[in-house]
Order: structure tokens, then C-alpha cells, then sequence
């Protein structure tokens, strides 16, 4: 019996002791707001805005099964008349629904294959120049064109391919070719499209590779010296093995953009006569919800499209976490 009680005894002075070693994760309990509180204050205005920007916008998604009555206001959201999968049905249904899924598929799948590895090739070739001065130059002059705006990156793509005076159509005279407006060609907008973006991403996207490459251990770099490994030797079996789980992950964060082409770009270099393949998703969700006022009909595309591209997301992550046991989740 006296067994059994110093037994319980010294069980609960463990439980006492473990409580008083465990930190307290409450946010407002009164040591933690004390000690905490400017933090808080300063993390309201995130939260405020994700729940504005982010969060609150979702009921709206209730209207993809609704008749909406744009007069109704905010309540006719959940007022409408409840038609069920009618949208969706339509959608499928339209001779554009393929053309949309193909088009949003291919630029973002072309971005994709021929824009992720540029990054890595750029990230490990810059940090392979000894000299700091032309370093730094070749960065600073590759980040400039990702703080160009949209609309300034268009205008220079139409004046460079203007077929009167354009860049390209002066190079295209001397060398004795007709120059052609090739923006009002569908078979060159997904060309250009892809190329532009390339040229306008790939410097700042090369940081996060950069910076990887940066941290690895300068033992390694003289390991592989002594086994008198070259600069392709070292590339194949230091850089790129060390920097592996960061171009995973990378790559499932745009595997999770595959189907959101960015819808500025596109709408400002696309016209009438490229839809057939440079109408997106985005852009028609803009004419059917803006432009017709088709809300319900607009909101049930976009949704098609975020459900699609969640999908896509969580099976990525579940491949990649089989295959190489890196994963974002």
C-alpha cells in the first residue's frame, strides 16, 4: 500500500514538474501578452488582411451554384435561386471549355519546362565567376527586369515586334525577310509569351538557387579539388545534389500555379484574333463575370480551375514525398 502511494506520489510530483518545464502556448495568457503583445499588435494587420483579401472572398463561392441577381447585393449570394451543378454542366458543355483548358495548360506547362531550369543553370554558372565586380553587375542587370512593370514589358514587346519600325522587323528587313505582325498570329503567341516571361523572371528567380549554392560547406568544394573534380564533375555531384531539396519544393510551388497563367500579361498582348491560342481561363472568367456580368457562370469556372489546381498541388507533394521524402507537407 505504501508502495502504491509513493508510487502515485512521485508520478504527480513528475506530472507537477513536466507542466512547470512545458511552455505555455497560449497567446493571450498573461505572461505570454506581456511579453508578446507588440508582436501581436504587429501581426493583426496580416491576419486582417488575409481574412479581408483571402478568406472572406470565398463565401462568394457559393455563387457558382446559385442564379446570382447582381442587384441583390451581398445577401443575394445566399438568397439566390440554388441550381446545383447547372454552370459547371454549361461550361463542359461550351466549344471553348477544351480550347480554355488547353491553352491555360500549355503556356503554363511551356513557362514550366523551359523556364524553371533556367534559374538553376543561371544561379550555378553566376556563382562560379571569381571576379565579385562582374558578379554582382550580371545579378543587378538580371533582378532589373522583374521590377519592370507589366504594362511597360507589353509596350516594349509591341514596339519590338512592330512590323513598321520594330526591333525585330528592321533585323528581319536586312537580312532580307518580310516582317509580319507575328502578335496577331496565334502560332507565335505562345513564343512570345514564354520567352517574355523567361526573360523577365528568371534573374530574381535565381536567388533562392543562388543563396543554396552559397551555403554549402567550402570543405566540400575542397574535397572535391583534391580528387581533382572539375567544374562539371562538381556541378553533377556537389551543387546540384546539395541544392535537390530546394528545387523540389520549388518545383511543387509551380506545379501549384500550373493552371493560374497570369492573366495581366496575357490580356494585354492578346487580341480577338490569337483566342484560338492565347484565350485562357482567367481572361474568360474576366469577360463572362466583368465584361457579361455573368457572375455565377464566372465564379463556377474560376472555382473548376482552383480545384483543379489544388489537385494537381496535393499530388505532387504526395509523388515527390514518395520518391525523393521531400515534400512542402
Amino acid at each position: 500500500m505504501e508502495k502504491r502511494k509513493a508510487k502515485s506520489l512521485a508520478r504527480r510530483e513528475r506530472k507537477v514538474a513536466e507542466a512547470a518545464l512545458k511552455p505555455d502556448t497560449r497567446l493571450l495568457s498573461g505572461r505570454n501578452w506581456k511579453r508578446d503583445k507588440y508582436l501581436v499588435i504587429m501581426m493583426v494587420p496580416v491576419v486582417a488582411y488575409f481574412l479581408i483579401f483571402n478568406y472572406l472572398p470565398m463565401l462568394g463561392l457559393y455563387m457558382s451554384f446559385t442564379r446570382f441577381r447582381p442587384g441583390a447585393g451581398f445577401a443575394g449570394i445566399f438568397t439566390s435561386d440554388f441550381v446545383g451543378l447547372q454552370w459547371f454542366k454549361q461550361f463542359f458543355g461550351s466549344p471553348y471549355a477544351w480550347r480554355l483548358i488547353r491553352n491555360t495548360f500549355l503556356l503554363s506547362f511551356y513557362s514550366l519546362i523551359f523556364g524553371f531550369p533556367v534559374p538553376i543553370i543561371f544561379a550555378v554558372c553566376i556563382t562560379q565567376i571569381k571576379n565579385k565586380g562582374v558578379q554582382r553587375v550580371s545579378q543587378v542587370l538580371t533582378y532589373l527586369p522583374y521590377f519592370i512593370s507589366t504594362v511597360v514589358v507589353v509596350g516594349m514587346i509591341n514596339n519590338f515586334l512592330s512590323p513598321s519600325g520594330g526591333i525585330i522587323s528592321r533585323i528581319l528587313t536586312g537580312l532580307g525577310a518580310e516582317p509580319e505582325n507575328y502578335l496577331g498570329m496565334p502560332q507565335y503567341f505562345r513564343l512570345i509569351y514564354v520567352a517574355s516571361g523567361i526573360w523577365q523572371s528568371f534573374g530574381f528567380n535565381s536567388i533562392i538557387f543562388v543563396a543554396a549554392i552559397m551555403a554549402i560547406p567550402p570543405e566540400l568544394y575542397e574535397a572535391m579539388d583534391v580528387d581533382g573534380a572539375g567544374k562539371w564533375r562538381k556541378t553533377w555531384n556537389l551543387i546540384l545534389p546539395s541544392i535537390k531539396p530546394t528545387i523540389i519544393l520549388l518545383l511543387i510551388m509551380s506545379l501549384g500555379n500550373l493552371l493560374n497563367v497570369g492573366f495581366e500579361k496575357v490580356y494585354l498582348l492578346y487580341t480577338p484574333g490569337v483566342y484560338e491560342t492565347a484565350d485562357v481561363i482567367q481572361t474568360y472568367v474576366y469577360r463572362q463575370g466583368i465584361v457579361n456580368q455573368n457572375y455565377s457562370y464566372a465564379t463556377a469556372v474560376g472555382l473548376f480551375n482552383s480545384v483543379v489546381t489544388f489537385i494537381i498541388v496535393f499530388l505532387s507533394n504526395r509523388i515527390s514525398r514518395k520518391l525523393t521524402d521531400t515534400a512542402v507537407w
